[in-house]
């Protein structure tokens, strides 16, 4: 095999051997690494065009392909090959994202594409850190500006100790109170993505910090990597700058005026007030915006003026504590709520927090409303769903309606993690739910009042939690060693800020986390202020959650379909089902529908309790099985000679022998017994062919014990001559 280029790489991760490899495939790529862990196998490239594009961003694109011959499987869709990405690999795509683009330098705005294709999938080792770790390797070798390397690590906590990267079945069967993504430098986090059993802070912080001390080998592999193979990295004509003269020109201008600016209330009004004073800036220093070279005077003088407006705002957080909309640095927005307002929905809230408001709504739905999941991950369907909308008149926009996004999906899949942990099981509350955050207005923060709204639409929907979630997103400005952190912050904030910190949970712990830092990284001490400052604001918003809906509604809504659910033994599964389907179909016709699984878990869907408990008692009596010792109320069946075939309950009978039936000498059964006669029995014996003998209960102690059967005597049939206590039947279905 000829291949002059080829390197392999390999270092201890978590305990265990990762191995990076270069050379081998995809070589005319810039940058192309396989990274290994275990039985998973992915391949990552980086590329970056020659020419800038005309935006005013980094166009920076991460696709997560995932290939179904990773698992040795076909896909599952007509077309039997793979559609675009799923769910998983869009939030797969945005951890690799959010750990690559913060390290790209300014200015930057060559097209630069990172694509990563699951080749290996052992359903142990989770994708997702590896092509995190795979891009920082891709990137740092290959000639694309990059500020990295960086690697990415997973954390669980179990029995109480920390465990990196623990397996994909620890995670999904609940072995792990924590699944914990971080990402970072040796120096510096900068991303975390978390769901968690309602853990401390403490807890929390000492996970990332746990996880950081894992990075150190990988950053040090790549950095190895890069000093031995690396290519020189290209260079690139960055978008224009300001100058220094222009900015601390316009910063004259406007310095006077732009704090009250500002301080304007109101987002609109204050966009209005500083659009007003940029304008009239510009104006000033260029009189006919149509002269010769007019426009790129404009746009840097607008430039300069977005600049002054940040470091403005920056001073009156650091230096008066005060934000632009008139809060101390840890105060929460006025909140107001209401629930129930949707007259035919499952339940519903509007959570209204400054002027972000969510519309939350719950619908409850049948085991064959679930989602049927078609990845490489452990699960098949999942019965808990969030979804999350922005429409563009949240934000007072005009904009095409398109797709469900990138941002829409990550929104959403952090707000089901935060109630994930709180939701009934499917043994308490075999529901399918469905909640939906519809965003009406947003000024920061719309996933965390989806979280609010999303609880309370559940407890109003009498979803049984098992305790209420709120979430709240923290902020920071940092400048130097001064710093403050900003509890339930603004989308300006955001923007202009250094860290954008969701956090989720209940009075008792956090149950979700995602952070994203702008700047070098923060240190342990900040982040365990910044989290007791949020818990601070989460039981300040569940006080005010509490205030609206106290707990659950004690019934589900009226319009919800009634659920029932009997386990019955799985030798019972086809008795139900019946041949052809006959007995689920008589069943069903009673008034409900009827699912069974593999696990004789029988569920009973009806918009009428009383149909739903009529079916649910024939289950129960179809499936029954008798006991040894218990009594039953039993309906005569046929008479013989040699004794009476009582009907126990529907596909069983059992023998009441002649004498058994009276305290004196019986020569006639039907002198004493008439066919669809009631009489009380006991359960005397059953043999190992499952044929059951019957005593009457009141004359035990007055007749003598049974003896031998007589030749040619059948105890316990049924009445077509099969034994009473059936097995399945082997019917198709």
């Amino acid at each position: 095999m000829n291949l002059p280029n080829h390197r392999k790489y390999t270092t201890q991760f978590g305990g265990r051997e990762l191995v990076i490899e270069t050379g081998k495939l995809a070589k005319q790529a810039s940058g192309s690494v396989t990274v290994r862990y275990g039985d998973t196998l992915v391949l990552v490239t980086a590329e970056m065009s020659d020419g800038a594009s005309p935006v005013p961003f980094l166009p920076l694109t991460v696709e997560y392909e995932e290939r179904h011959y990773a698992i040795g499987k076909i896909p599952g869709s007509f077309m039997r090959r793979e559609g675009r990405p799923g769910v998983q690999g869009t939030l797969n795509a945005r951890i690799v994202d959010r750990q690559i683009r913060p390290l790209f330098p300014k200015g930057l705005r060559n097209e630069v594409q990172v694509i990563v294709t699951v080749l290996s999938a052992d359903q142990v080792n989770d994708p997702a850190p590896l092509a995190a770790i795979g891009a920082s390797a891709a990137l740092s070798i290959s000639d694309i500006p990059w500020g990295g390397p960086t690697a990415c690590c997973g954390v669980g906590y179990v029995d109480g100790q920390y465990v990196a990267n623990p397996s994909m079945r620890v995670l999904h069967d609940g072995g792990s109170q924590l699944e914990l993504t971080v990402a970072g430098s040796k120096d510096a986090v900068l991303m975390v993505e978390a769901a968690a059993n309602e853990l401390s802070e403490d807890v929390m912080v000492g996970a990332i910090e746990f996880a950081q001390a894992q990075l150190a080998p990988v950053v040090d592999l790549i950095e190895r990597m890069r000093a031995e193979i690396g290519s020189e990295k290209r260079g690139f004509t960055p978008a224009s700058q300001v100058s220094s003269e222009v900015a601390a020109k316009v910063e004259r201008a406007v310095a006077a005026r732009l704090r009250d600016a500002l301080l304007t209330g109101g987002k609109h009004e204050r966009a209005v007030a500083l659009k007003a004073l940029r304008d009239e800036m510009v104006a000033g220093f260029v009189p006919d915006v149509e002269a010769d070279g007019a426009k790129q005077q404009v746009d840097e003088l607008k430039a300069a003026f977005d600049k002054a407006e940040q470091a403005a705002m920056r001073r009156l957080v650091l230096q008066e504590n005060l934000r632009t909309d008139g809060r101390r640095s840890d105060q929460v927005r006025p909140i107001w709520i209401e629930t129930g307002v949707l007259p035919m929905a499952h339940g519903s809230a509007v959570f209204t927090r400054g002027e972000t408001q969510v519309l939350g709504v719950a619908t409850l739905g049948t085991g064959r409303d679930n989602r049927l999941v078609d990845d490489l991950g452990l699960d098949n369907s999942e019965e808990f769903m969030l979804h999350y909308n922005f429409p563009p008149f949240s934000t007072g926009e005009v904009k095409r309606l398109r797709g469900t996004g990138r941002r829409e999906l990550g929104h959403g899949n952090l707000a089901r993690r935060a109630l994930l942990d709180v939701m009934p099981s499917q043994e308490e509350f075999p529901y399918v739910v469905r909640v939906v955050g519809e965003t009406l207005e947003s000024n920061g923060s719309s996933s965390m009042a989806t979280v609010c709204a999303g609880c309370l639409a559940l407890m109003d929907a009498g979803v049984p939690l098992r305790a209420p979630v709120a979430g709240i997103a923290m902020g920071l400005v940092m400048d130097g060693a001064d710093y403050r952190i900003l509890t339930d912050i603004l989308g300006s904030e955001d923007a202009l800020g250094d860290m954008d910190f969701k956090v989720t949970g209940t009075a008792e712990g956090v149950t979700a986390l995602q952070m994203d830092i702008k700047i070098g990284g923060i240190t342990a001490a900040i982040m365990r202020e910044a989290l007791a400052q949020a818990r601070a604001g989460r039981l300040h918003i569940l006080e005010q959650m509490k205030g609206a809906l106290p707990a659950p509604r004690a019934e589900i809504s009226a319009r919800a379909p009634r659920i029932l659910q009997v386990k019955i033994p799985t030798d019972k599964i086809g008795t139900v089902i019946g041949p052809g389907g006959k007995q689920i179909r008589e069943l069903e016709a009673m008034g409900a529908t009827v699912e069974v699984q593999e696990d004789g878990t029988v569920r009973i869907y009806s918009e009428d309790s009383h149909a739903a408990q009529a079916v649910k008692a024939q289950i129960e009596a179809i499936t029954a099985t008798a006991e040894l010792g218990k009594e039953y109320d039993g309906v005569v069946a046929k008479i013989t000679e040699f004794g009476a075939f009582i009907t126990l309950f529907p596909g069983t009978d059992g023998l009441l022998h002649i004498s058994q039936i009276a305290e004196e000498r019986v020569e006639n059964v039907e002198d004493f017994l008439k066919q669809g006669d009631h009489v009380k029995v006991k359960v005397n014996g059953i043999d190992e062919r499952g044929k059951i003998d019957l005593v009457r209960p009141e004359l035990e102690g007055k007749i003598a014990p049974r003896g031998p059967r007589r030749s040619g005597e059948r105890r316990g049939n049924d009445r077509g001559g099969r034994g009473g206590d059936r097995g399945p039947r082997r019917d198709r279905f």
